[in-house]
């Protein structure tokens, strides 16, 4: 008995995949419902590869070549629930984006009540990457709970603990510090299961009250405020994905900055093919930890601000979560900039 050979080229939802059409398990809900079609005729099954001069249609619409992956860091704010549509009705991640952006998807998801970094982007195949655990890349949250925990019972989180039948794996835990009736922690993991910290914390007997995730493998919230969203730089999502050099698309910026110009509207005139931020400076890669203990190296050219939760939006009660160790200041950015022959500002001038 001799083995069928392997059809070329990929499997149809795989394409529809990479070309930003929806994610590989929804593209395969769109065509068991008849929606895709190949060289005009319409297909119910996802067992079917597809090469370079297939016609595939979405809807009898042709779908075009896939886009080179794109990455945004997204600051998202509490109340809205990551997922492109809610059964009840609450608003969405996707809601609140930028009308310019492209079809995006979400790399891993954040609760309802928690904040802080999201990571977006137009393929799928680099969505399922990045969430794979394999990938290794640490989370990092910064953690408000209401109690106190000794640090006997941080070593539980910190040698794995199982919760209701749940098995999670070894956290990385700081204690902060205690700030009245609430503490401050910081959380590192590697897994990611749903609502991970908030159940491990219950199972200590303390509660989750604000939940920010700050970091997300190399890439980092700093400044970003709470709704705000910022593209990458080709050359950055290139050396962090293990990507070829590719022809750099033609970008729209996807929001300004308090002060800055606005990003051009829908139907507009894009902006050349500068990347979005070029010459600025902006959040987004430092180094980072891998799960082989090397350390990620900045990309040239591209520098950041340390993570600062504090400037979260949204916390009524007035507590702010301490600044992290190694954060720095715009005034030493400033103070490192001063080159040669450039002599610094007199104390008091503006």
């Amino acid at each position: 008995m001799t083995d069928k050979p392997t059809p070329d080229g990929d499997r149809i939802a795989k394409v529809l995949s990479r070309a930003g059409v929806a994610s590989r398990r929804d593209a395969e809900k769109m065509i068991a419902e008849g929606r895709v079609a190949v060289n005009g005729k319409r297909i119910d099954s996802p067992a079917l590869n597809v090469g370079a001069g297939d016609r595939i249609s979405v809807d009898g619409k042709p779908i075009g070549p896939p886009d080179p992956p794109r990455l945004w860091l997204y600051h998202k704010p509490k109340g809205v629930v990551t997922t492109a549509r809610d059964e009840m009705g609450r608003p969405t991640v996707f809601d609140a984006l930028p009308p310019e952006l492209p079809r995006v998807m979400s790399i891993g998801r954040l609760d309802l009540n928690s904040e802080g970094l999201l990571i977006l982007t137009n393929d799928g195949e680099v969505k399922r990457k990045l969430e794979l655990p394999a990938t290794g890349w640490l989370r990092r949250y910064r953690v408000r709970i209401n109690g106190a925990v000794s640090e006997d019972q941080l070593d539980i989180l910190r040698r794995g603990i199982t919760v209701e039948g749940v098995s999670y794996q070894p956290m990385e835990v700081t204690f902060d510090r205690q700030q009245g009736a609430n503490a401050w922690l910081t959380v590192s993991l590697r897994e990611g299961k749903n609502r991970e910290i908030r159940r491990a914390m219950d199972a200590l007997g303390v509660k989750v009250n604000r939940l920010i995730r700050v970091s997300y493998g190399p890439f980092q919230i700093g400044n970003l405020k709470s709704g705000e969203v910022e593209e990458l730089k080709p050359r950055v999502v290139r050396d962090q994905l293990g990507l070829e050099d590719r022809p750099e698309p033609v970008r729209r910026r996807a929001g300004g900055k308090p002060g800055g110009k606005p990003g051009p509207k829908p139907g507009g005139k894009p902006f050349s093919g500068k990347p979005t931020g070029a010459g600025r400076r902006t959040s987004g890669i430092t180094l980072a930890d891998r799960a082989d203990g090397v350390k990620t190296p900045r990309s040239a050219g591209f520098r950041s601000h340390g993570a600062k939760p504090g400037d979260t939006s949204g916390d009524s009660s007035g507590n702010r979560p301490p600044r992290s160790a190694g954060t720095k200041s715009a005034r030493t950015h400033l103070a490192k900039r001063t080159g040669p022959g450039q002599k610094p500002r007199p104390k008091g001038e503006s």
